[in-house]
């Protein structure tokens, strides 16, 4: 977390619109390497907050940023494999798998992969809704039907 605080790292929080008024529940984070125009991702959702799609959302919104604002090329992440549920999130979200490093991770105290998934720019098919607000209509962060 201290390493996310420092330097020209972009974050966003994530919001809850459920409520009624917006409630902030986690937060992502785009670790950039501008030399090569790549970006590491980060997200951290409250426990209650999982579940209910935020995270591919917040995800996907991220990745538009990151390609059609920052202009990144690629952004990766690790994920422990026993988190299942957080494969499935960033796959929904556009990510696919890289590989995995083998026992770098622990998950309930033993040892774990850590799979390797990224995202490239020009394989991101979702709408874009920074797209959508520069050209000065309403957008959605939802796939193509």
């Amino acid at each position: 977390m201290a390493h996310q605080l420092r330097g020209d790292n972009i974050r966003f929080t994530v919001y809850d619109l459920a409520p009624g008024s917006p409630v902030p529940v986690g937060v992502t984070t785009l670790l950039p390497d501008h030399a090569v125009r790549t970006a590491e991702y980060v997200v951290m959702l409250a426990p209650e907050a999982r579940g209910c799609g935020l995270g591919t959302r917040a995800t996907r919104l991220t990745l538009d940023y990151a390609f059609h604002v920052t202009n990144l090329r690629m952004v990766w992440l690790k994920v422990l494999a026993p988190n299942t549920a957080g494969v499935r999130t960033y796959e929904k979200a556009g990510f696919r798998h890289a590989g995995a490093l083998r026992s770098a991770g622990y998950w309930l105290g033993r040892s774990c992969d850590e799979v390797l998934m990224d995202a490239l720019a020009e394989e991101f098919a979702y709408p874009s809704v920074v797209r959508t607000l520069v050209e000065g209509g309403a957008g959605s962060d939802e796939p193509a039907a």
